[in-house]
Formats: structure tokens, C-alpha cells, sequence
């Protein structure tokens, strides 16, 4: 990496972003899924200094259990402190605590970087909440709450129903979809909420981001065997059903569903279908008339022609230059680059590169951090 270092800084110049660090990450064996999500994951600005402020606040606490939030948190303390501007640093701690952790993740087997993302930040709530209703209670220790939906927790104190915590995690991922039922007997509509932490799409050929938020969105009619229990007419009846983004994220975290079972052949397969995702995205299939703006900072991408093999890496936006991340290796790379991995419009192509996980930062937190 020595090399491919300097060619970066080089690269760079004197527009090297000041106190900004690139470093790649070792791999060890088949840990690229790891690598992928964490470079995305340093690369989400408000994300990052949340992490290096706990670490910081908690750095004092030497007999502290060590858990996965106090290794992340080490680790990029480790990479943001460098004295070098570009290198290598070996995850080692994470990996392993990753692996003792959840045995999904202890094989050298290929991996899914959307699960990982998805245990990562819900392990990471949990932590905090464990911790939070520890400081609360102590000396008594309170009762582990029921499990909710996205790994979010609801606790009870004293048999009332407790506002459930809204950790720095919640805060920068977490959004709210309203799911709507409308009765077509007697037009009530029936509203319940639920918190995401990521939205997961389905995927059609040819397609975009924005077309998949709009299926995402679409109206479902319930007949048949699907009727719908109203409470108002006290039967079963036909009903119309919508799911709405109520309140958007500061971070969205847009998974494409590129792995699909497939039932005549008993296995998943990918879909390598073409998916354009805007590097400004307009998010209008809100509750709120507006439109929430959105910029994309990182993509993770699947390399390989199947969803049992393959490698991951990653694209990050810092400071207005794209960089490309794949395990140790970190290039400089241009904002066109970014089109080459939507998916390809034939199912045959010598392209495997394609974009997996979409992250986009709201311009509405930019704006007021500006």
C-alpha cells in the first residue's frame, strides 16, 4: 500500500482534505463484506464524530467490557489519529469481536454486507440503550425489555409505557413509515407507524432509484383471502393498503434486493438488472408535500455473478473527491465512474460490478451544520 499511498496523496495534492485520513483495511479471508460497510460507515461524517466523541467520553473507563460499539469506537479513533495521511490498518479486534459475537459471521464462507450492516447498528442500539437504562437505574438493574421491530426497544417502568430511547445511532439512521389501510366499505383508514433503519427495494430491469420508491409506495388492493379486519364495520372487508415514508432519515441507507429466490431452481440468484441511482436524490413519496433532498456519499457494491461467491467494495464521497475502497487498496476515481455500477441492461454481461447498499446524507442536516 506504500505505493498506492503516495500515489494517492500524490494524486491529491494539495488538495489532500485537512486532518482527513484514507486508509484501506486488511482482509482476513473473506472479511470484504466487513471492510465495505466500515469504509461507508467512516465516510458518514455525523456517524463518525457521534463515535469518536463516545470514545473519547468512555476512553478513561479501563475495566470496562469490551463490546462491539467500544471496538468500533477504537477503531476509527485508530484510523482518524494517523500521523500518515494514507496506509493500512488491520480491523483485527472488530473482526473477532464480530465473529464471537454472532456465529453467522464465523466462517471464511462469502457473507452478506446488508446483514452485517443490519446486526452492526442494531447491536450497536442495543448497546447503547443497555447502557443508558444501566446509568439510569444503577444500583438496581432493570429487566431486559421486550424486542421490537429494527432491533428498537420499548421498556416499561413501573407497568407505564416509556418513550423508547432515541440513541446518536437512531438519530442519524432511523426513519418512520406509516403503513395506511383504507377500508373500501366504509373509508376509515387504519394508521400504524413503524421505525427503519434501512429501506430494503425491490428491483425491476431498467429501472431507478426513484421508480423503486415509487413501487415501494404503491397502493396494494387486500380481496379474497387477503381482506382486511375493520374495526368499524366489525368484518372482514376489501380494503386499499400503502405504505408512506412519514418522517425520512438524516441518513438513508437504501438496500437493493439483488438476491432473489428463485423457486424453479430452489436457490437464490443475483440480479444483475440495471438501477439508476442519482447522485441527488429527490424524495417525494413522503407524508409531507415537500421533498427531502438527498446526496450520495458511499455505495457498497457486489462483485461476482452469483450471491454465494464473490467480493464487496466500496465508493465514498469526502470532500467533493470519489474514492474507491477495496480492502487494502484505496484509489482516487471519477464522479462518472459512479454510472459504471447501476447493473447491466443484459442479463449476460462481463460487468459483475453493481450497487448493493446506497447511502445518502439529507442536505436539509447539511445545510443547517453549514
Amino acid at each position: 500500500m506504500g505505493a498506492a499511498g503516495s500515489k494517492l496523496e500524490k494524486a491529491l495534492g494539495d488538495q489532500f482534505p485537512e486532518g482527513e485520513r484514507y486508509f484501506g483495511l486488511e482482509n482476513f479471508g473473506n472479511t470484504c463484506y466487513c471492510n465495505s460497510v466500515l469504509q461507508a460507515l467512516y465516510f458518514c461524517v455525523p456517524f463518525r464524530e457521534q463515535l469518536l466523541e463516545y470514545y473519547s467520553n468512555n476512553k478513561n473507563q479501563g475495566d470496562a467490557e469490551e463490546n462491539l460499539l467500544t471496538c468500533l469506537a477504537d477503531l476509527f479513533t485508530q484510523i482518524s489519529s494517523q500521523k500518515k495521511k494514507t496506509g493500512v490498518i488491520a480491523p483485527k479486534r472488530f473482526v473477532q469481536r464480530v465473529k464471537k459475537q454472532n456465529e453467522l459471521f464465523r466462517s471464511y464462507m462469502h457473507q452478506d454486507a446488508h446483514e452485517f450492516l443490519n446486526f452492526l447498528l442494531n447491536e450497536l442500539v442495543d448497546i447503547l440503550e443497555k447502557e443508558s437504562h444501566a446509568a439510569r437505574s444503577s444500583p438496581q438493574t432493570s429487566s431486559p425489555s421486550e424486542k421490537t421491530a429494527n432491533g428498537l426497544k420499548s421498556a416499561q417502568a413501573n407497568g407505564f409505557q416509556k418513550e423508547p430511547l432515541v440513541t446518536w445511532v437512531h438519530k442519524n439512521f432511523q426513519g418512520i413509515l406509516t403503513n395506511e389501510t383504507r377500508c373500501l366499505r366504509c373509508e376509515t383508514v387504519t394508521a400504524r407507524d413503524e421505525t427503519f433503519l434501512d429501506l430494503s427495494l425491490d428491483i425491476e430491469q431498467n429501472s431507478s432509484i426513484t421508480s423503486c420508491l415509487k413501487n415501494f409506495s404503491s397502493t396494494e388492493t387486500l380481496n379474497a383471502e387477503d381482506k382486511f379486519f375493520c374495526d368499524k364495520c366489525c368484518s372482514l372487508q376489501e380494503a386499499q393498503k400503502r405504505m408512506k415514508i412519514k418522517k425520512p432519515p438524516h441518513i438513508l441507507v437504501i438496500h437493493l434486493k439483488r438476491f432473489k429466490y428463485i423457486e424453479q431452481l430452489g436457490r437464490y440468484k443475483k440480479l444483475s438488472y440495471r438501477v439508476v441511482f442519482p447522485l441527488e436524490l429527490k424524495l417525494s413519496n413522503t407524508v409531507e408535500e415537500a421533498d427531502s433532498e438527498y446526496s450520495l456519499f458511499a455505495v457498497v457494491v457486489h462483485v461476482g455473478s452469483g450471491p454465494n461467491h464473490g467480493h464487496y467494495v466500496s465508493l465514498v464521497k469526502s470532500h467533493n473527491h470519489w474514492l474507491f475502497f477495496d480492502d487494502e487498496n484505496v484509489e482516487m476515481m471519477d464522479e462518472s465512474a459512479v454510472q459504471t455500477f447501476f447493473g447491466s441492461a443484459q442479463e449476460y454481461s462481463s460487468n459483475t460490478d453493481h450497487g448493493y447498499i446506497l447511502f445518502y446524507e439529507s442536505q436539509a442536516a447539511v445545510t443547517i451544520k453549514s
